[in-house]
């Protein structure tokens, strides 16, 4: 056997150091550095198997470099292959991460079970039985869909190789662990030692593997950061236990844009691919109420229409209240700055709450307009039209600024029925024969003007 080796990880960044010390030098925190032991055996190459061949590793002139299109594996979810960019690239490595209970494991398996493929489901945290009553609740069959209750790599191997599935989907990868490496599991060792072995395994096959990431406290996947670089995307999977939509985005894609959107809506039986938010994220009510603003935002590819609430009262209170929900705080201070510089309304002794509907986060600037209109309707109690939607950007000055790709907002909410969108002055529209009218503002104060 070999010798021992023992080394010092920090557990928050993965930082190496030859003995212990109180602060991590990488990420400045204190009392993360654990000694780990290392046992590194004559590690056995995986075997490719005989119908794949290693491409030979020789340079190419970049002109001669051949460009097709990757095949892809079609997951049929909808919502999944546009986040991944399209479907399930062959031999790359996908890390799923989102809060405890959010429903990571739902999501993979509704995708397995609804794979043509040959798919390996492999748990390290809960039984089969228990796979198999998750199962029962999505509804779905599938003769194509194998479970595995095992947590060591090497085993996992053998029954791949017997097994030869199409698609590999781990759950998760801090209960994996290694023969090769002494340390328990979960582990800065043990996560990069298992990745390294499941990325070759994946290259050499050409087989996708998906793995499912824990998060810490603080949102970020837990492990070295070096993991996020090891696989080739990584997707987060977001929302609120308290609602019942949940949207999974991006953070890094190699095959595909970071900007798309999938979107679920939470049952008893599974997740439910939302084709047409809209009409989900705005709330169907009887009569008009002031405060309520329907904005159109983009994001990545997909236009959606959400509503924005906004509530202005009297301060009680000594100090008035700024309270946002889904929105960024520092850029409502500046909407409302711009609003009693430009406009002339006394907000400074106001409380002011602002809330996105559905539980969502809008980055979009192209929804500040629906924000100041919603901001004075609320402010003269003076309910808008269902029928008004909004898409420009305010500047400091009070200026109405053009958004990107308005046409694609315009079109969107002419398809869900609304009659009139206020846009900027400076965007250029070429739309013809278009059966919504298209409001053209160049400053806060013409917005006041139109609506109030």
């Amino acid at each position: 056997m070999a010798k021992v080796k023992t080394t010092f990880f920090c557990q928050s960044c993965g930082a190496q150091y030859a003995k212990w010390q109180g602060q991590c030098n990488a990420c400045k925190a204190w009392n993360t550095i654990a000694e780990e032991v290392l046992q590194k055996p004559e590690k056995s190459e995986w075997k490719t198997p005989v119908n794949q061949t290693k491409r030979a590793a020789k340079p190419l002139k970049i002109k001669d470099i051949d460009v097709f299109e990757e095949a892809r594996y079609d997951s049929l979810d909808a919502e999944f292959n546009r986040v991944l960019g399209g479907g399930i690239v062959p031999g790359s490595l996908t890390l799923l991460g989102g809060e405890p209970g959010i429903g990571k494991s739902t999501l993979l398996l509704q995708i397995a079970l609804k794979l043509p493929y040959k798919t390996l489901y492999v748990s390290g945290e809960e039984s089969q039985k228990q796979i198999k009553m998750r199962a029962e609740r999505i509804h779905l069959d599938a003769n194509n869909c194998y479970i595995l209750t095992e947590t060591k790599t090497q085993r996992i191997f053998k029954q791949i190789e017997a097994l030869e599935p199409d698609i590999v989907i781990v759950d998760s990868i801090q209960t994996l662990h290694s023969d090769y490496i002494e340390s328990s599991s979960g582990s800065i060792s043990q996560i990069k030692e298992c990745t390294t072995e499941l990325i070759k395994f994946a290259k050499e096959t050409a087989t996708p593997v998906i793995l499912i990431g824990h998060i810490t406290k603080d949102g970020n996947i837990a492990g070295p950061k070096i993991l996020e670089h090891m696989v080739d995307t990584v997707l987060q999977f977001e929302g609120d236990r308290n609602h019942v939509f949940r949207i999974l985005r991006a953070h890094k894609n190699r095959f595909g844009s970071t900007n798309e959107l999938g979107i679920y809506e939470m049952q008893g039986s599974g997740l439910r691919e939302v084709s047409n938010p809209s009409e989900v994220l705005i709330s169907k009510k009887d009569e008009e109420l002031s405060g309520h603003v329907i904005a159109a935002t983009l994001e990545g590819a997909r236009p959606l229409m959400i509503e924005v609430q906004a509530l202005v009262s009297t301060a009680v209170y000594g100090t008035p209240q700024r309270s946002t929900t889904g929105f960024n705080a520092k850029r409502l201070n500046m909407l409302l700055a711009v609003l009693e510089k430009r406009a002339g309304f006394r907000l400074g002794a106001k409380d002011v709450f602002l809330n996105i509907t559905g539980g969502i986060t809008v980055d979009d600037p192209a929804i500040d307009l629906a924000v100041v209109a919603a901001i004075l309707s609320s402010n003269e109690d003076a309910p808008l039209s269902h029928s008004f939607c909004f898409a420009a950007e305010v500047g400091l000055s009070g200026e109405v600024r053009p958004v990107q790709r308005v046409e694609q907002r315009i079109l969107e909410a002419e398809k869900l029925g609304f009659s009139t969108i206020f846009v900027s002055k400076y965007n250029k529209i070429s739309l013809k024969n278009s059966a919504i009218k298209v409001e053209l503002v160049s400053k806060i104060e013409d917005l006041v003007d139109l609506i109030i």
